[in-house]
């Protein structure tokens, strides 16, 4: 069994996601001491965001020679997605998103023919099967009953990527309200690591 994990906070020791996602893992681990663990920290080594030299490069042309160690680099991170069994995330929520590292990695695993393709009824996920638990971080809170949910597009928009490609049931970890307060800080990442903790091990 192959465990993908992937971090995008750029807060180091001080980020919820990342102390929410090894919490994640360490579960997993744990219930399987075999499991096999590859990390990634995309602020530690970031991808590059695509341009047109990316794109013409995917489509043939030849790669400029600046560019080549990048697109080996985002070869190689889709390869480790798509050999992994699990892939364990930490997302934390930068004005209403994703951060743009971990949306610089989700255009390297979103490939048409490897992990999605299109075909006369539409597309088709290529990932299915795969298990995605995702370790989320947000300052305030965004539920549907609250006056800020129109400002949701972390969640959303992983559980639409995720789905796309074929992976239909993420599982989402939430540390939610982490900048109302300290106390409250506490009380969300407790409560983030106890889910964590009770994970399924399968």
């Amino acid at each position: 069994m192959k465990l993908l994990h992937i971090d995008s906070s750029v807060l180091g020791p001080h980020s919820v996601s990342r102390r929410v996602s090894a919490a994640i893992v360490d579960r997993l681990r744990q219930a399987d001491p075999s499991l096999a663990v590859t990390y990634r920290d995309l602020t530690a080594e970031p991808l590059h965001h695509l341009s047109g030299p990316h794109l013409t490069a995917a489509q043939g042309a030849p790669a400029e020679p600046a560019l080549q160690s990048d697109i080996a680099a985002g070869q190689a991170v889709l390869a480790e997605f798509l050999a992994a069994d699990v892939v364990v995330i930490g997302a934390p929520m930068y004005n209403f998103t994703i951060p743009s590292q971990l949306k610089a990695w989700i255009d390297r695993i979103l490939v048409a023919g490897k992990t999605f393709k299109y075909g006369p009824t539409g597309v088709e996920g290529l990932a299915a099967g795969k298990r995605v638990i995702v370790a989320v971080s947000r300052g305030g809170f965004y539920g549907a009953d609250t006056p800020m949910a129109s400002g949701e597009h972390l969640e959303s928009y992983l559980r639409f990527v995720f789905g796309f490609i074929g992976i239909t049931d993420p599982e989402i970890i939430s540390a939610d309200g982490i900048q109302v307060g300290p106390e409250h800080r506490e009380k969300a990442l407790e409560s983030a690591l106890s889910a964590a903790a009770s994970l399924r091990a399968a």
